[in-house]
Parts: C-alpha cells; structure tokens; sequence
C-alpha cells in the first residue's frame, strides 16, 4: 500500500464531523476482523451504512481512511499510556513504565496488534516519520511530555532545547522497532524486563535535568 506524506490535522475529521466519527467505528470493525488488504472502501461503507461517495468526500482515499483510523486509536492509546505513569514520582520511572505499558498494550490491541502480526509490510508505511502520521503524533506527544518534565531546557545539563524531539523520536523508533520484529536475543516479554530494559538503554537519552 503506497502511502504519500500525510497531514495529521486533515486526518483528524471526526472532531467535526459525528459521520466520519461512525465511518471511523466501521473501519476499526472492519480492518480488525479482515485486515487492511482485503478491505475495501465498499466494505467499510457497508458496515457504517452510508455510501461509497460518502466515506470518499470525508477521507479521499483508502490510505487516508487508514490512517486516520490507526491516528484515532494512537491517541486513545497515549490517554492510557498517560494515565499509567502520571502518578509515578519520577521521569525515570515514567519513561521506563511507558516503555513496558507501550509494548503490552500495543502488542495486545486488537486491530494494532493484529496488523503488526499478520500484515507489518502493510502498516509499515504509516509507521514511518516519512509521511506516517501515527509515529509522527506520538513523537510530538511524548516530545510535549519530555519538555514538561525539563527534558531540552537550557541549562539543565541535558539534550538543548528542541532536542526533545529527537529524543522522543529515538525512543518511539526503539518501540516501533521491537514490535515489528519481536524476535530479538533482548527479552521483552514481561513487564519487569521492559522497565529494565527502558532503565539501562531509554533513560540514559534524558541526559542529566
């Protein structure tokens, strides 16, 4: 599936828009019972019983359409992940929880999960900073997270200013990495070796704050 660089705010439709909000529940329906290759636009048209046309004029595109699915369920996935680490006491430990609550709850999702198992040539493409909205919204969203914590900030002895972004994107592409390719001599498999794991390798990134 050839996925040209997408804008993130033209995605995002179903704020206005209580149709594309019900094509969006179609699709999630649909591309988690079939996939993304055997569905079609048709498909999901039928299941949230407007037109062909319809579902056209809201997303333009089968590739848009998946997008902004996938960006719909990447954003309820960071209030989770927010919730999960907002009550820890420091931003080491919040960074090595997010990192095991990312895997597990990733891993886990049934339409997220079920791609990256069964079709990962297929979702690839919107996982990339290359026009992937799905990466480049939770890059932002834990840059936005990083910063708040003094991550970037001048004259905190770590990664200067807008360096929070690279060291979001670094740790995003660390995740993506092992959910595309789960077969790896690092063991990942449980919650415990996840944190250490995020200790010893994803906190180092901070720098000293």
């Amino acid at each position: 599936m050839q996925v040209e660089r997408m804008d993130i705010e033209r995605l995002d439709v179903e704020r206005l828009d209580p149709v594309a909000g019900r094509i969006l529940d179609a699709a999630l329906q649909q591309f988690t019972r079939c996939g993304l290759r055997r569905s079609t636009v048709d498909d999901v048209a039928r299941r949230a019983k407007v037109s062909r046309v319809t579902v056209y004029r809201r997303f333009g595109s089968k590739e848009s359409l998946v997008a902004s699915c996938l960006l719909r369920e990447s954003r309820r996935f960071l209030a989770v992940l927010d919730a999960a680490v907002a009550e820890l006491p420091s931003i080491e430990e919040r960074v090595a929880e997010g990192f095991a609550v990312t895997l597990r709850h990733i891993r886990s999702h049934p339409l997220m999960g079920g791609l990256l198992r069964l079709e990962p040539d297929v979702v690839l493409p919107f996982l990339t900073v290359d026009g992937g909205p799905v990466l480049v919204a939770v890059r932002d969203h834990v840059a936005e997270r990083l910063r708040r914590e003094g991550v970037g900030g001048a004259g905190n002895g770590g990664p200067g200013g807008a360096e929070a972004a690279t060291v979001a994107e670094l740790m995003v592409r660390v995740v993506v990495s092992f959910l595309l390719t789960p077969a790896s001599c690092i063991e990942l498999d449980d919650a415990d070796r996840a944190r250490d794991f995020a200790h010893r390798f994803l906190v180092p990134l901070l720098g000293h704050h």
